[in-house]
């Protein structure tokens, strides 16, 4: 008995000196950052609790000490010098939107810069360059675009930060005309992890060459933080400001043939398609199959252009011509912060029916539980004219030339007791779509991505010359919270 009591105590006393240690870590930081407070510009602030600036996905979120919200972009560089001089970790955030588990290593010991507030968004005379804070929001972006009678490429939701979506790569209904918004970037505000402040562009002078360049279009959260950016804008007429876009719902007897005629339809550079598996909200009702159409153009123009798709013969039609600020609406039910919402990606060369058979009902199954109601599967198809006629090599994004199709599983619950189930489920969906990708190796958009692949599955043929930048640019790993490059080399 002595011995068991004996190891009792050592074992107590082994968690009171981790507990101790991380509290005097916790007040050293504090104290720290009280300090660099009084550096910071104004209108600056930090929060102490996450509250303050809340993710959108809870699940293996970072849990910092601290969130910095800064005012100002040279807030940002005296928050990285500060952090690098006292080991603080810290994780760039604006939008708040990545649900990767990698982000969730920031944990109790690190802080939170939020660019919320540098959000402004500025076009030049000619409407043809537009300029934008690190923390502006897709929405902004499209509300001011459509203020000045321009098109500027934009995700499709609303709610995520305009810069965080461009740095992974940038998808989109104009990428047929336009390419990915990473293609559009004209010149970049970074502050490095070194803690210097720079412009870069497809210019750049000696000391940061085009290979840094290419590292921030695909891969950019590993070499810096993009405090602001320009990039390329579209003036147009009144008409252009339009499309053509909406649901068509089909019947579970007619999945199979519609995703054969996805797979086989040619997108042209105005079309572009999102398939989704939705809870009907009746346990007795079978999901829901909602194929939503784009066509930058007329209603003629985009019943013509999606014809094979309507000679399926859709159960009901709720396409019309659509206003650009109003493109993204139909997203915003699923901008609501808080929960569990990790996201199981996978990038497809080709469709086979049968595997989406199978996951259709799969899907059906995994709705049984109240839990899961939120639970959607998504598809995205977009024309590839534009982004497959650049180079696979003149950005770190690596897949121009054989993702077709993202199909993601974007898994909703509270609580954690629904955890295994949930992941469970969006493992199950990704493995099918992988053994059906028609890829040579598995390639997901890292944008979509849960956290686990192996880099080469995010970063592709890319990842070799990212990880030696890596090693020149980011030696110390301040910059590892998002598919960080020293993990495996597979």
């Amino acid at each position: 008995m002595a011995f068991y009591s004996v190891v009792r105590l050592t074992i107590l006393w082994h968690w009171l000196c981790i507990f101790a240690s991380s509290a005097v870590a916790s007040i050293t930081a504090a104290t720290d950052l009280a300090n660099l407070r009084t550096q910071l510009s104004p209108n600056a602030s930090i929060s102490w609790s996450t509250s303050d600036a809340p993710r959108w996905s809870d699940y293996d979120a970072p849990q910092p000490i601290a969130i910095i919200n800064v005012a100002a972009e040279k807030d940002v560089q005296i928050t990285i010098q500060f952090c690098n001089s006292k080991s603080i970790p810290y994780l760039v955030q604006n939008g708040a939107h990545g649900s990767s588990t990698t982000l969730g290593q920031l944990n109790h010991n690190g802080v939170i810069i939020n660019l919320a507030a540098l959000n402004r968004v500025t076009f030049n005379s000619e409407k043809t360059l537009v300029s934008l804070g690190g923390g502006t929001l897709m929405s902004e972006m499209i509300q001011s675009a459509y203020s000045n009678s321009a098109l500027v490429l934009s995700g499709t939701c609303n709610c995520i930060g305009y810069l965080g979506a461009l740095l992974g790569g940038g998808t989109g209904y104009l990428m047929g005309q336009y390419g990915l918004m990473l293609d559009n970037v004209v010149s970049l505000n970074v502050v490095l992890a070194s803690g210097q402040a720079i412009t870069i562009t497809p210019s750049a002078d000696a000391e940061y060459d085009e290979s840094l360049w290419w590292a921030l279009r695909g891969a950019g959260p590993n070499f810096g933080a993009v405090t602001s950016a320009v990039v390329k804008s579209y003036p147009v007429n009144s008409t252009a400001l339009n499309a053509w876009l909406g649901p068509l719902v089909f019947e579970e007897s007619q999945l199979g043939t519609l995703i054969q005629t996805m797979n086989d339809i040619t997108l042209q550079p105005r079309m572009a398609m999102s398939l989704t598996f939705a809870s009907s909200g009746n346990a007795s009702v079978s999901p829901l199959i909602i194929l939503t159409v784009f066509y930058h153009g007329t209603e003629a123009q985009g019943k013509a252009a999606f014809a094979p798709i309507y000679e399926i013969g859709p159960v009901a039609d709720n396409t019309s011509i659509i206003s650009y600020p109003d493109w993204n609406a139909a997203q915003d039910t699923s901008c609501i912060k808080g929960g569990n919402k990790p996201s199981f990606g996978a990038g497809l060369a080709g469709l086979e029916p049968k595997s989406w058979e199978v996951v259709y009902d799969a899907y059906k199954e995994f709705l049984l539980h109240p839990e899961a109601q939120d639970s959607v599967i998504l598809l995205d198809a977009y024309s590839t004219a534009q982004i497959s006629s650049i180079s696979d090599s003149s950005t770190a994004y690596p897949f121009r030339s054989t993702i077709r199709f993202n199909a993601q599983a974007s898994l909703v619950w509270n609580g954690s007791s629904f955890d295994a189930s949930a992941l469970a489920f969006g493992s199950f969906c990704r493995d099918k779509w992988r053994l059906s990708s028609g890829l040579k190796k598995n390639s997901t958009y890292i944008n979509n991505a849960f956290g686990d692949e192996s880099l080469t599955t995010v970063y592709g043929q890319s990842l070799q010359r990212l990880q030696d930048l890596k090693n020149i640019y980011d030696p110390y790993g301040r910059f590892n919270y998002w598919f960080p490059l020293d993990g495996d080399k597979k």
